[in-house]
C-alpha cells in the first residue's frame, strides 16, 4: 500500500495548485479525480476564455467577497494576482489585462492553462488517477488515515484536501461530493444555491426587447429588509427574463431569496443611474434639440426603441404622441419607469446553468490561515467547496488558485 504526504480530491484549479506546490516542497502527492479528464469546469470558465484574476489591490479584492471576505485574506496575501501571473509565466503561459482590469491568458483560451498545469503535474511526477470517485474518509480514533474509492480501494495519507468544487454545472461532474465527505466528520454545510446565472421574470414583455443591451443598468431588490442588495452593469433581456454581467452578479443575492419567498420584486434603473430630475432635464434638452419630437424619439434617446415601446405600453401612453400632449401624470409615470422599472424574478434554471455555488462548508469550522478543518486534523478544504463566492471578473478563480496554494504550502 502506497502512503502519500497529501491526497487531493478533485483535479480543478485549487486541487492542482495545491498538488503542484506540495510537490515542489518534495512531498509525495496523489490527485484523485472522478471524471476521465482534469479541469472540466475550468475549461468552460468565461466561455472558455478563462478570466484568471484581476488587477485590484488585495483589500479591494477582499471587499468584493462581502461580509465573509476577510476569510480569504491569508490565502490572497500568500498568492496575490501578480504572484499568480508570475506562476503561470513560469510554467509557460503569458497573461495580460486587455481592458486594464480582467486578466486572461494571452490566447484567451482556458486550454492553455489546463495544458500548462497538466505538464507541471507530470514534471513533478505527481500521481494522477482519473475516473476515481472517493466515497469516504477513513478515520480511526479521530485520526485521518486516508480515503476510500467507489471500488473500495484505500489510499493512505494523514493529509487530505477536499477540492471538489460546488454544485454548478452538474453535467461537468459537480454533485456535492465534497459536502457529503465533510459532513461525515461533523462539518456543517450552509445550504447551496445556484449563482452567477440568468434569471426568469414573471413579466413577459421582456421577450420583445431581446435585441438590445442596456448599459450600466442598476438592479435593486425591492423588499424592505433587502433594499441594500444591488448591482450595476450591462443588462440583456431574454425570452423568459434577464441575463448579462449585472444579472450574473446579482443572481448571487437573488437565488437564496427565491428559495425563501418564491418571487423577488426588483427595480431596474435603465438610465445609467440617473434620477428622476436628471431624466426630466435630459428630456427637456432633447425637446430643444429635436425638431417636433414625439414621445418615442425622446425616450429612445435614453433607452432602445423596443424597450421604449414596452415602457409606453406599461404607462398607457401613445409613443407617437408629442411629449407635451401627454398628461402630467403619464409623463411622470414614464420617468418613474425609466428610473425604477419593476420586474418580478420568479425562477431560474437551477444548478445546470450556475457558474458558481453560493453556500458550502461553514467558514467558522475552518482555519483561514491554513484552510485546515477545525473538526479533524489533516483535513483541508480549498476553492468553491467552502461557503465563499465572489462576483464576475476573476474573483472566484483567483480564490481557487490562492486557496490551493495556501494548502500546498501549509500542511
Amino acid at each position: 500500500m502506497s502512503t502519500y504526504d497529501l491526497i487531493v480530491i478533485g483535479a480543478g484549479p485549487s486541487g492542482m495548485m495545491a498538488a503542484i506546490h506540495a510537490a515542489r516542497r518534495n512531498k509525495r502527492v496523489l490527485i484523485l479525480e472522478k471524471l476521465p479528464q482534469i479541469a472540466t469546469k475550468l475549461k468552460a470558465t468565461g466561455g472558455g476564455r478563462c478570466n484568471l484574476t484581476n488587477t485590484l489591490e488585495i483589500e479591494d479584492f477582499i471587499f468584493h467577497f462581502g461580509k465573509e471576505g476577510r476569510f480569504i485574506a491569508p490565502a490572497l496575501y500568500a498568492l496575490n494576482s501578480s504572484a499568480l501571473q508570475d506562476f503561470f509565466q513560469e510554467i509557460g503561459v503569458s497573461t495580460h489585462a486587455p481592458d486594464g482590469f480582467r486578466i486572461f491568458p494571452v490566447g484567451h483560451n482556458s486550454t492553455s492553462i489546463i495544458k500548462a498545469l497538466h505538464q507541471e503535474i507530470k514534471r513533478l511526477e505527481i500521481k494522477l488517477l482519473l475516473s476515481t470517485k472517493i466515497t469516504s474518509l477513513k478515520v480511526t480514533d479521530r485520526k485521518l488515515l486516508g480515503v476510500t474509492s467507489e471500488e473500495k480501494k484505500f489510499f493512505h495519507s494523514h493529509n487530505v484536501l477536499i477540492a471538489t468544487g460546488g454544485m454548478g454545472y452538474p453535467q461537468l461532474g459537480a454533485q456535492g461530493d465534497g459536502y457529503r465527505l465533510a459532513q461525515t466528520v461533523g462539518h456543517t454545510i450552509k445550504e447551496p444555491h445556484p449563482a452567477m446565472m440568468p434569471l426568469q421574470t414573471k413579466e413577459n414583455w421582456v421577450a420583445n426587447c431581446r435585441a438590445n443591451t442596456i448599459p450600466k443598468a442598476i438592479l435593486r431588490v425591492a423588499l424592505k429588509k433587502y433594499q441594500t442588495l444591488q448591482a450595476q452593469g450591462d443588462l440583456i433581456f431574454t425570452k423568459h427574463g434577464i441575463r448579462g454581467p449585472v444579472v450574473l452578479d446579482f443572481s448571487r443575492e437573488i437565488t437564496p431569496l427565491l428559495a425563501k419567498f418564491n418571487e423577488v420584486p426588483i427595480e431596474v434603473n435603465l438610465t445609467k443611474g440617473m434620477n428622476e430630475d436628471q431624466v426630466h432635464q435630459h428630456i427637456k434638452k432633447e425637446q430643444q434639440r429635436q425638431l417636433h419630437p414625439n414621445t418615442l424619439s425622446l425616450i429612445s434617446s435614453l433607452i432602445p426603441e423596443s424597450l421604449t415601446l414596452e415602457l409606453c405600453k406599461i404607462a398607457q401612453a401613445s409613443p407617437h404622441a408629442a411629449w407635451s400632449k401627454l398628461s402630467g401624470s403619464t409623463r411622470n409615470k414614464i420617468i418613474k419607469l425609466l428610473v425604477k422599472m419593476p420586474l418580478t424574478i420568479n425562477g431560474h434554471d437551477g444548478f445546470k446553468m450556475a457558474m458558481i455555488t453560493r453556500g458550502g462548508i461553514l467558514l467558522k469550522e475552518v482555519d483561514p490561515n491554513t484552510l485546515e478543518s477545525k473538526k479533524l486534523k489533516g483535513l483541508y478544504f480549498a476553492g468553491e467547496v467552502l461557503d465563499l463566492d465572489g462576483p464576475c471578473g476573476g474573483y472566484n478563480l483567483q480564490w481557487a488558485f490562492s486557496s490551493g496554494y495556501l494548502v500546498g504550502m501549509s500542511y
